[in-house]
């Protein structure tokens, strides 16, 4: 029986972006907290309804930035060099930029195996994740609107997942929060697709370096 046919595959947009959704890529919940698993360490995430604000807070302050250089990268507005810098800019937390390279890495090695063809120098010898979505997006024929639609729902999404196990929630409860806030990713996506962003939130920040200081966390951001 023959196997999937790659190249029609990686030329179906709609299909990349439900793979890049996917939460078991590189930058997934399984591995990235987004800050949710210090805000519950903090105290300042208890519950479901908790959680929902912190996703929403989440959303429309780093979500929109990050998902705003990806646009521009992926419509061809920044190249990689300047949306790297335009990413070292909007990211004041030292522990939030580490974070970010380390999931840029992540999906490099991903783009690199799924576009063996294409060349990926311009993001070595590291690359924030936003730059890389946007190349990614790029080579898969999204548009900025979609790919900073996939990125404000993998920040959403991953949170999510990540506070779903830490505070053993209904998964289905996670499932409808994930749901309500589709409308709202999509708004910022399109706030995203119009131009670079630049706000930050010191409480975020600040739940980024005191994670880095943690001496077991469970998750690396």
């Amino acid at each position: 029986m023959e196997g999937p046919n790659t190249s029609v595959a990686l030329h179906a947009p709609l299909a990349m972006m439900l793979a890049l959704a996917d939460s078991r890529l590189p930058v997934g919940g399984h591995v990235h907290s987004g800050g949710v698993e210090q805000a519950i360490a903090d105290g300042f995430v208890r519950s479901t309804r908790d959680l929902a604000d912190f996703l929403y807070r989440r959303v429309t302050t780093g979500a929109l930035v990050a998902a705003s250089v990806a646009a521009a990268v992926a419509d061809g507005a920044l190249d990689v060099g300047t949306a790297q810098r335009e990413t070292d800019a909007r990211t004041p937390s030292a522990a939030a930029r580490k974070a970010s390279l380390a999931q840029g890495r992540g999906m490099l090695r991903l783009a690199r195996r799924m576009w063996p063809d294409t060349d990926w120098s311009a993001h070595r010898p590291t690359t924030h994740l936003p730059v890389i979505s946007g190349s990614i997006g790029a080579a898969s024929s999204l548009s900025g609107f979609h790919t900073a639609l996939v990125l404000v729902y993998t920040a959403m999404s991953g949170s999510a997942t990540a506070g779903q196990r830490l505070l053993a929630l209904d998964p289905a409860d996670v499932s409808i929060m994930i749901a309500e806030l589709g409308a709202e990713c999509e708004r910022v996506a399109a706030q995203a697709a119009v131009g670079l962003a630049d706000l930050s939130d010191p409480v975020l920040d600040i739940f980024a370096e005191r994670h880095e200081r943690q001496s077991m966390p469970l998750f690396m951001s």
